[in-house]
């Protein structure tokens, strides 16, 4: 967890990695499913390692990344899609499953990454909450961040690869949260300054 400090951010997701750290422990399985939702620069990701870093049982979970399976700047909807059928339904069935990389800049799926069904899951990403995986997830997050806040934690961390995109990506999420409401299918809601 980070170190602690008067850092209203830092105290935000150490209390934040705590309570979802207690939920995963109630649901009192080895391998928990834990989707982690919100929008760009809301923490999700940050939030995620240090769930993965503090995890409550034998062997690392498996930490995944929408970002890894959007293919490209307009495909929220399908990285979920893909997160869902290649990642989330196999493990649920006790499956070894396969999902691919999303290389960015060549615009292609990349190298093969297996989930094995024994061990935990950490999906993060905007799109990851929705009704078909809140039904088979077990801990299930919303972060909320102000929208200035989001902004300048994305573009500090992406900065000009991000920036012409953020319109268009902020458009896919606003459908996301209308549609699916991952707020409602939230079993903890989290806030970070």
């Amino acid at each position: 967890m980070p170190s602690k400090s008067s850092d209203p951010v830092a105290q935000a997701l150490r209390g934040a990695t705590a309570r979802i750290i207690d939920a995963v422990v109630e649901v009192s399985v080895g391998n928990p499913v834990v989707l982690i939702d919100g929008r760009a620069g809301a923490g999700k990701s940050t939030l995620a390692r240090l769930v993965a870093a503090n995890w409550p049982f034998t062997g690392t979970p498996q930490l995944i990344a929408l970002d890894s399976l959007y293919p490209g700047w307009d495909g929220l909807d399908a990285g979920a899609e893909r997160a869902l059928h290649d990642i989330l339904r196999p493990h649920a069935r006790g499956l070894l499953s396969t999902w691919r990389r999303w290389d960015w800049e060549h615009e292609v799926e990349a190298e093969a990454h297996a989930v094995a069904p024994a061990l935990g899951v950490i999906l993060e990403g905007c799109g990851a909450l929705n009704p078909a995986t809140a039904r088979i997830a077990d801990v299930r997050v919303w972060v909320e961040s102000p929208e200035a806040s989001r902004k300048r934690r994305a573009l500090e961390r992406d900065g000009d690869d991000f920036r012409p995109h953020w319109d268009r990506w902020a458009a896919q999420e606003a459908r996301h949260i209308e549609r699916d409401d991952p707020r409602a299918h939230a079993t903890l809601q989290v806030t970070i300054p």
